[in-house]
């Protein structure tokens, strides 16, 4: 290998507070490195206010490929970044979470026998079903480094035969993130923005599971519904399945504000001051945890049980949901709650040691 270049690889909005760390911790160690947005997701709300809001330089290149089924979307990215990498040749590609742009980048990089790291390793649901477990059960095993965020995730890799001493324990690069924009998050400001006063709850919702078929987006509503009965609730809706969503009611109650979705900032300062979030997402889970905000998770599953164990999360059926929301809005707020261990906001620099490491960049001294 004639340079120490790294690639990172990034496609959807879940990518962009993971991989903001790493790319800035590597920088401070001066190793050349290159960002490849895939444009998995494209439009302003979903990629490029992450992009400024974040500080991530300017993607070197957006393959810019859009929306489209899982292998379409996903041979596209694999067809951008084959070309992409034999132009560049570089020592690493540095891939991030489980959306489809990760898997993407895992083949072309083993089948070009590029060393990989995978950012967020050993994460489990267990459930196939779920197009980001199989992304990251494929990515693990093509991946010659692998970084967890909790201990759970070791155990996973090691029965699943990965060699230990490809993984490292770095802790949450997500966290650091949110740790070094918390003074940035202003509950105040954005809801006076959006016109809400007094308690209020957030939901975020657009899994498959729970929004695709129609009979599962009725009773969704109709769950969301009942919380709102309760408190008002703001709801950033993803594109996807917004259309399904709407035909199901979702927009009739008087009491839930459906906003588009919302910069990290916005989204993050929102959360903050909410009494409750309601999700399906795999971040919020995370993100809720450092903040201290009861999370809702609407799954029968989560890849992220440290969330449950060392933190404010708990899986909620759609059936339960709105008793189990009034048990929170009945309660206090807690005044402290654990957290995950290594979720210290220096993720980044432990993730950016072994890769200068693993490249044989020699760190300039001083």
């Amino acid at each position: 290998m004639s340079t120490n270049l790294v690639v990172h690889v990034t496609g959807a909005r879940p990518n962009f507070p993971k991989a903001a760390p790493v790319i800035r911790a590597l920088d401070a160690l001066g190793l050349p490195q290159e960002l490849i947005h895939t444009g998995q997701h494209y439009d302003d709300a979903m990629a490029k206010v992450f992009f400024r809001q974040l500080g991530l330089p300017k993607p070197d290149v957006d393959l810019g490929v859009g929306s489209g089924s899982h292998a379409r979307q996903t041979a596209a990215i694999m067809t951008g970044l084959e070309e992409l990498f034999l132009d560049r040749d570089p020592a690493l590609v540095v891939v991030y979470g489980d959306v489809n742009s990760t898997v993407a980048a895992a083949l072309v990089a083993a089948k070009l026998q590029i060393p990989l790291a995978h950012v967020e390793a050993g994460l489990r649901s267990f459930d196939r079903t779920m197009p980001e477990e199989v992304n990251r059960v494929v990515t693990d095993q093509l991946s010659d480094l692998l970084f967890t965020t909790s201990p759970d995730a070791l155990v996973h890799l090691g029965h699943e035969g990965v060699p230990t001493d490809r993984v490292h324990f770095v802790g949450n690069p997500m966290i650091d993130t949110l740790l070094a924009n918390l003074d940035r998050f202003d509950a105040e400001r954005v809801t006076s923005e959006l016109g809400i006063t007094g308690d209020y709850a957030v939901a975020t919702l657009h899994r498959p599971g729970n929004v695709d078929d129609p009979a599962d987006a009725a009773e969704l509503v109709k769950a969301v519904h009942a919380v709102a009965d309760l408190v008002e609730i703001v709801l950033p809706l993803h594109p996807r399945g917004r259309a399904r969503l709407e035909a199901a009611g979702l927009f009739t109650h008087e009491r839930l504000k459906v906003v588009d979705p919302l910069g990290y900032v916005e989204f993050l300062a929102l959360v903050r001051g909410a009494r409750a979030v309601v999700t399906d997402s795999g971040g919020v889970q995370e993100e809720t945890t450092i903040l201290g905000v009861p999370c809702l998770t609407l799954r029968p599953n989560t890849e992220r049980p440290v969330t449950i164990t060392h933190g404010t999360n708990r899986l909620v059926t759609r059936p339960e949901l709105s008793a189990v929301a009034a048990e929170v809005l009945a309660a206090d707020r807690a005044s402290t709650w654990p957290v995950p261990p290594l979720w210290d906001g220096h993720a980044g620099e432990r993730i950016a040691d072994v890769i200068a490491a693993f490249v044989g960049f020699a760190v300039p001294a001083g």
